[in-house]
């Protein structure tokens, strides 16, 4: 090997991220950190959906029980993937607790088809972004941060990220906030996918990734049991972390727990980099501007959690 060979290779190494793409320099267009920013920004906007009772009446009236938000999340966030059951579902969403998906996908779409959930998911955005934004669903500010959001969209890399591809494949609606909410959905599941990709790289299995995340403080262990997990498959996934070095005996993360999850969300920036690199970073700041108002009506609606199982604010 020629010294000018050698050199060529430790540098694409130096490069070359989780991702594998061996492209260089992505960071010196755009720092990774830039997709968290724009993703904190985006997530409300889409994330209200689950919380909203405009939605909830919307799956109310195609069937399903509405006194507890899981039986309609499952197959309302599911449904751009068809009539797929619970095991498909438990692995595309990861972190739940497959015996709760498959408790919550049986007969789902016996109740409704995709395409009518699907049909339902546009009407409640409708109405909710209709009563949270008032005159500004129809302002010239939000089409053009939808504009904007759904080019970043569009150039997702989908390989290897199915909840995503699914909501790339739907067709894009006419009326702009309607697309800045599927735009918001394909870019959430896309560093969603990838994420999950940065957990297995990481070696965390689903109940991992939970206990390793509550042991940062990025939530309260009682936030994560929504999830599902049963107290002896929270403890025995806490004994595979702490047996790994990860975990102290009161649960909370070692140095070396920290840093694995400090990792795993650096990789997950890095993996959802691309749509925003092709967007541009001028673009990129217009959105965020654009979006200020937006997010902040969101916030200020109560609908959402005051703690989330995402983290978002924590890391």
């Amino acid at each position: 090997m020629t010294e000018q060979t050698s050199t060529r290779i430790q540098a694409n190494d130096q490069v070359e991220g989780v991702d594998g793409t061996g492209k260089a320099g992505p960071e010196s267009a755009m720092p990774p950190a830039r997709a968290r920013r724009l993703w904190h920004l985006l997530e409300p906007l889409h994330a209200v959906f689950y919380y909203a009772p405009e939605v909830s009446e919307e799956a109310a009236a195609l069937g399903y029980p509405t006194e507890d938000r899981w039986p309609s999340y499952f197959p309302l966030r599911a449904a751009p993937l068809g009539p797929v059951g619970g095991t498909a579902v438990a692995s595309a969403f990861y972190s739940f607790q497959p015996g709760m998906v498959a408790r919550h996908m049986d007969g789902a779409w016996r109740i409704a088809e995709p395409q009518a959930v699907l049909a339902a998911r546009l009407r409640g955005v409708d109405r909710t972004y209709r009563r949270l934004f008032g005159d500004g669903v129809d302002s010239p500010e939000l089409a053009e941060a939808a504009a904007l959001a759904r080019r970043a969209a569009e150039a997702a890399d989908l390989a290897g990220r199915p909840l995503a591809a699914a909501n790339a494949a739907l067709d894009w609606p006419v009326e702009p906030h309607l697309q800045l909410w599927q735009a918001a959905t394909i870019l959430r599941e896309h560093r969603g996918d990838g994420h999950l990709a940065a957990l297995l790289t990481a070696g965390l299995d689903p109940a991992e990734a939970l206990v390793s995340f509550a042991a940062i403080g990025a939530a309260s262990v009682e936030r994560f049991a929504s999830r599902g997990w049963t107290p002896e498959e929270w403890t025995a996934a806490s004994d595979r972390l702490a047996a790994r070095g990860l975990l102290d005996a009161d649960g909370t993360a070692t140095e070396a727990g920290r840093d694995l999850r400090r990792r795993v969300e650096e990789a997950t920036d890095r993996l959802a980099l691309g749509p925003w690199l092709a967007l541009g970073p001028e673009a990129c700041e217009r959105l965020a501007a654009l979006l200020g108002d937006y997010w902040v009506a969101v916030i200020g609606s109560g609908l959402l959690p005051s703690e989330s199982t995402l983290g978002i604010g924590k890391v």
